[in-house]
């Protein structure tokens, strides 16, 4: 990204994928991570974590296979988009290694019950792990639940962690599901982050690829993310990422709430461009707190409640040009970048060759 070298990082802090190295421990996120040590010492049943998009799901799981040990434990992990019962039961099939392509359902469970037993002489459990579980239809909870009963020597072959989205409790309400609730020993919903996490997140996030001090969150700036995130991990990257390209171009080392605001203005105008609906964002600040740079201040032309005259054009013109000077300026700016980064790229490996010799 552009703004590794501006910033001394050594790779990007706020990447939208899930990427365990990251794992940052908000309050909500422990309780969840107790929530699952428990069940994988009970060894049985169901554990279901839920949580809106965005809030961390992935990356908890992420952070739990950090912490098992694969020689003792065999994970199959399905992402599901509204799989029916019998291609759910091939999935895990394939997940413990069966091929299981023209059997009949009969022979597909016969063949997982074997492999799970396999696995149990092997002195490994089987943790079977379904994300996006709110896709799921009635038949295919139905048949996980079958899959749990699996037993050998009155010990449990199969334990089974469910991540959905807030409706899948709803779901779970379903009387066709009373037996399959009665086996969940464990269940939370992951909240987003409050207003005094966000800065250390930010700060952990950066510190993971070499932070030094630079850039700075002042603390408006902080609340301004909070508030168009509302604590969503994945809008807070989104937003905190952009905000660091803004300062890279503007080169700023220390953003305010008016920085972070001018992005929010950008991003929503993007989102309304894409069709999709703009989130609130915060009210623009007053005129004796904003920047004293132009360049970085969004144009935000005051409404009118008449008809505009040939002064009020004229204005708008002038406006229209002066926002031309400052996209072009700006383009200047992203181009002297882009070379500089290319010359330091090519300078680079050469430089590593010296160091090795």
């Amino acid at each position: 990204m552009m703004y590794d070298d501006h910033y001394g990082l050594s790779g990007r802090p706020f990447q939208l994928t899930p990427d365990p190295a990251f794992w940052f421990d908000t309050a909500t996120h422990k309780k969840a991570m107790a929530y699952l040590g428990y069940g994988l010492s009970q060894g049985e049943g169901f554990i279901v974590i839920t949580g809106q998009p965005g809030v961390g799901k992935t990356t908890l799981i992420g952070h739990l296979m950090g912490t098992i040990d694969r020689e003792r434990m065999h994970v199959v992990k399905l992402v599901t988009t509204q799989i029916e019962a019998e291609d759910l039961l091939h999935m895990v099939a394939g997940g413990l290694g069966i091929d299981s392509a023209g059997a009949a359902k009969s022979q597909v469970i016969a063949a997982i019950e074997k492999a799970l037993h396999a696995m149990a002489r092997a002195g490994k459990r089987t943790l079977l792990i379904v994300d996006e579980a709110q896709a799921l239809p009635i038949a295919s909870l139905e048949e996980l639940r079958m899959l749990s009963n699996l037993q050998a020597g009155g010990y449990p072959l199969l334990q089974i962690f469910l991540l959905g989205q807030p409706e899948f409790r709803a779901r779970l309400s379903d009387p066709r599901l009373e037996q399959l609730r009665q086996r969940v020993i464990a269940m939370h919903q992951l909240d987003p982050m409050d207003g005094e996490e966000v800065e250390p997140y930010l700060i952990h996030r950066l510190s993971v690829v070499g932070w030094r001090g630079k850039p700075r969150f002042k603390n408006d700036a902080v609340a301004a993310i909070h508030r168009w995130s509302d604590g969503i991990p994945r809008k807070v990257n989104q937003l905190a990422g952009r905000v660091l390209l803004f300062g890279a171009i503007e080169q700023i080392d220390s953003f305010t709430g008016a920085d972070v605001d001018a992005v929010i203005a950008d991003l929503d105008s993007d989102m309304a461009f894409d069709g999709r609906p703009a989130t609130a964002a915060a009210p623009p600040p007053a005129p004796a707190t904003a920047s004293a740079d132009p360049a970085r201040d969004p144009v935000r032309p005051a409404p009118s409640a008449a008809a505009p005259g040939a002064d009020d054009l004229v204005a708008r013109i002038a406006r229209l040009e002066g926002r031309l000077e400052e996209q072009d300026a700006a383009l200047r700016r992203v181009l002297t970048l882009m070379v500089d980064f290319i010359e330091a790229e090519d300078a680079r490996p050469s430089a590593r060759r010296g160091t090795a010799a």
